[in-house]
């Protein structure tokens, strides 16, 4: 009987990618992939620890398999992923339990440490996290119709919040043709739409080719034959220039929606973060990317209750978010993470206000929302099929406006026809749920 693994993968699609690498391996090893980690001889938790909630949904999901094998019914428990780059032997004290406990730069010895702890032996490794694999084959863990295209790793921003660089290592980008081969791959394997990610997809290539080269990539993307979508998350403001936007104006398969996380607008709570602009320089660049890219959905997150944040540059946040009426946004409170220059700060803002604030920004983009969708009445869009819903007696998708998991829903009804997962249809929208569009295909 061969051995039975599975994978729980946290976090960010960056994790992800990496999740879906050391799969490959462990398949190549002639071993069987579950997707029922319950059920296996082995569960690898590839963790996050970017945040304070990640960490304990990571600890929480390392101690629910380790209760597991203790009832015996799982040999190995093995650790991987970020909280375990970043915490290390803290994390072998912590948990004795963990057979295997690997940093990111020593991911490509998966196979080999699962076999030793098979043969009761602990393996503990942490080779230097830029030593981590940007490439190798995957094995798609999500619906199999889209992937996430990872273009570089690590990053040298050093916003004072950010615990990414003391984890990840410096900003370090893939070779062109090394992305443009993967991505070749995986059109002939079936996927039609790109997520292009990085920890700032924007830098991609200034440390190999001495400039950005993010507009290069996406035109050579293009090219490839059976992708429909291309999708660019993760970019930095600094760094969206005309040439880039110009790409994403004139190239069909870009779909026309940008990811930019602004974290604020203050120019004062931005500079203590080690980031620029304000809100004036903001606001005009949001406008002259609408300018560029007509019906552009624009993407940002932002925190509040960073130190030292003030009811008033909270309040600018708020006028900020109102004017620009982002199509899809999220807001995370401030979590102060060890190490980092500003979680040192003794001007912290209590937990109960970063919350409120957070809510009071939500309930605004709620409303947004709702008048954004409205406007989408009667309208046809193109969307994406994910599934189909028994209970509402509905099929589910995306259309070019959502990015995968972290955007809203289409639900629509298909009178004529079945339809097929990762199939593309015309959908008319006839109402609106929340964040969600409902609506039946026009296509006969």
């Amino acid at each position: 009987m061969p051995i039975k693994v599975g994978m729980v993968s946290l976090g960010c699609s960056k994790n992800q990618v990496d999740a879906e690498i050391m799969l490959s391996l462990l398949k190549k090893r002639g071993w069987e992939l579950c997707t029922d980690a319950g059920l296996c001889d082995v569960v690898i938790i590839n963790t996050c620890g970017f945040i304070e909630d990640a960490k304990k949904e990571s600890i929480e999901n390392i101690l629910e398999f380790v209760t597991l094998k203790k009832e015996g019914r799982i040999k190995v428990v093995a650790v991987t992923g970020c909280l375990a780059e970043r915490y290390q032997m803290e994390m072998a004290k912590e948990i004795p339990e963990a057979d295997v406990i690997l940093g990111i730069g020593s991911n490509e010895d998966i196979v080999e440490a699962i076999e030793q702890a098979l043969r009761g032996n602990r393996v503990y490794r942490f080779a230097d996290k830029e030593k981590l694999m940007l490439s190798g084959d995957r094995i798609i863990s999500n619906l199999p119709f889209f992937a996430y295209l990872k273009v570089a790793d690590g990053c040298d921003n050093r916003c004072t919040y950010c615990a990414i660089p003391m984890i990840r290592g410096r900003f370090r980008s893939r070779p062109m043709e090394d992305i443009l081969q993967e991505a070749r791959y995986l059109a002939e394997h079936g996927v039609t739409e790109l997520n292009v990610i990085a920890q700032d997809t924007t830098r991609y290539g200034d440390d190999l080719y001495g400039e950005p080269r993010l507009a290069e990539l996406l035109t050579e993307l293009c090219k490839i034959g059976g992708i429909r979508w291309i999708r660019i998350l993760y970019t930095y403001p600094d760094r969206i220039t005309d040439k880039l936007l110009e790409v994403v104006a004139r190239e069909e398969k870009i779909v026309k929606y940008l990811d930019i996380p602004l974290q604020h607008a203050s120019g004062r709570v931005l500079r203590d973060m080690n980031r620029h602009g304000d809100r004036e320089s903001l606001t005009a660049l949001m406008h002259h990317i609408r300018e560029m890219v007509p019906g552009i959905i624009l993407r940002t997150t932002l925190i509040t209750g960073f130190p030292g944040e003030t009811e008033e540059e909270f309040a600018e946040l708020c006028e900020f978010v109102k004017e620009i009426r982002f199509d899809r946004l999220g807001c995370f409170t401030y979590s102060a993470e060890e190490d980092t220059p500003a979680a040192g700060r003794d001007d912290q803002v209590d937990e109960e206000t970063k919350r409120r604030r957070a809510e009071v920004i939500m309930d605004e983009q709620m409303q947004i929302a709702a008048e954004n969708n409205e406007a989408m009445l009667g309208q046809e869009i193109t969307v994406v099929v994910e599934g189909f819903d028994r209970l509402a007696e509905s099929y589910f998708g995306r259309g070019a406006a959502d990015a995968p998991d972290i955007d809203g829903k289409v639900f629509f009804t298909s009178p004529g026809r079945k339809l097929s997962v990762g199939e593309y249809v015309t959908m008319r929208v006839e109402d609106v749920m929340d964040y969600d569009l409902l609506g039946t295909v026009t296509e006969e």
